[in-house]
């Protein structure tokens, strides 16, 4: 029986008010997006050495890196904010890979605009 698999922690859906644009309106005041990340962090073992959150990546910290990195300042393209993202989730402990997507949500009134980027190993 196997005591190890590929284990990978995913936020989806994660939505907040970013400061992020070109145009005159996005200087102005944030935009909403949503960014779904994926992080690859390799083999673990299939049941944790204890019950305790201090032993395994807390994905509360995930979660407020990737708002407080969103937010922190304005940016003005979207390849700026994923690269930015990508690299800082990358120095987590134990992270070998990085997937994620970030969508703005109300770019424009016809359709979502988003962008996808993946590093490190998968």
């Amino acid at each position: 029986m196997s005591k190890a698999g590929t284990q990978i922690l995913t936020l989806t859906g994660l939505r907040f008010d970013a400061n992020l644009g070109i145009l005159d309106h996005e200087k102005v005041a944030p935009q909403p997006i949503q960014v779904d990340a994926e992080l690859n962090l390799g083999t673990q073992p299939l049941l944790p050495r204890d019950d305790d959150i201090t032993h395994v990546l807390d994905y509360r910290k995930v979660r407020r890196i990737i708002i407080e990195e969103c937010t922190a300042e304005h940016v003005n393209l979207l390849e700026s904010l994923i690269g930015k993202l990508a690299h800082r989730l990358m120095q987590l402990p134990g992270v070998l890979g990085v997937r994620v997507k970030i969508v703005k949500l109300e770019i424009f009134d016809d359709c979502e605009v988003a962008i996808r980027a993946e590093t490190g190993q998968w």
